[in-house]
């Protein structure tokens, strides 16, 4: 086992996830699971009518994580399907304009940001108390723009701005929804104090994913996407399963 997130004793306390908390060694085999697990598929082609079985990989690593960053919105709307799936000729328009529509509101965020992570921006960024003007409030109405393709728009946007942009979807924001608490901006509040009780352990995880995997460098408002969405989906002791073989193969 690498070290950082693999150290004994070391855990998450990630309420978004369940009660339990998540030992950094585990947390570390579901990101490894993330990026190299497999999966069967029957392929079936004109040349090939009676198929045959192929390994692909399980989840979107290669195709989101891994991809060089986007040159412009036709790349930021390919790199979102790669991760949630093809679009038809509607939604495609349609995840394309609201990519440039929010361009501005996009940029005015990452001038309040200065420049600070997602992680090291202060509490008052995502109150209302303190609103207009702060980053929370620029995510709630992003949230609100982004409408019917929204986890495509999302993903586009947390492509473009890995630190700080929050990559939600309707499972994993459902999750987070009962731990909002009064004043909160959005859900993107319990978020980020999740991240900071967990400043230690999800820096950790960043130095250990960066000694296995070497095709990309999540940050740690990734990490946190990757596990909720594993643990929400069901899918936790699947990837889990598949880093173990990774990070401790068989001899």
């Amino acid at each position: 086992m690498v070290s950082g997130a693999g150290r004994t004793g070391v855990v998450l306390r990630l309420p978004g996830t369940g009660p339990e908390a998540v030992p950094s060694e585990r947390a570390l085999a579901a990101v490894v699971g993330y990026a190299r697990g497999r999966r069967w598929l029957r392929f079936r082609s004109p040349g090939l009518p009676e198929g045959r079985w192929v390994e692909v990989p399980a989840y979107g690593w290669a195709r989101f994580d891994a991809h060089p960053p986007s040159t412009g919105p036709d790349a930021d709307v390919l790199i979102a399907e790669g991760l949630h799936g093809r679009l038809d000729r509607t939604g495609w328009h349609e995840v394309h304009d609201t990519l440039l529509r929010v361009t501005p509101l996009v940029d005015r965020m990452c001038a309040r940001a200065a420049g600070r992570p997602f992680w090291a921006l202060p509490p008052s960024e995502f109150s209302v108390l303190d609103e207009p003007g702060t980053v929370g409030a620029s995510l709630r109405r992003l949230s609100d723009e982004a409408g019917p393709h929204g986890a495509h728009v999302l993903a586009a946007l947390h492509h473009r701005h890995p630190a700080l942009v929050p990559h939600l979807t309707t499972t994993t924001r459902r999750a987070l929804l009962p731990h909002v608490e009064e004043g909160d901006s959005g859900v993107e509040a319990v978020v980020h104090r999740e991240l900071r009780a967990n400043a230690d352990a999800f820096a950790d995880l960043e130095a250990a994913i960066a000694e296995v995997v070497h095709d990309a460098r999540p940050t740690r408002l990734r990490l946190h996407d990757v596990l909720l969405w594993l643990a929400t989906t069901l899918r936790l002791a699947h990837a889990v399963e598949c880093g173990r073989r990774v990070l401790d193969p068989p001899s």
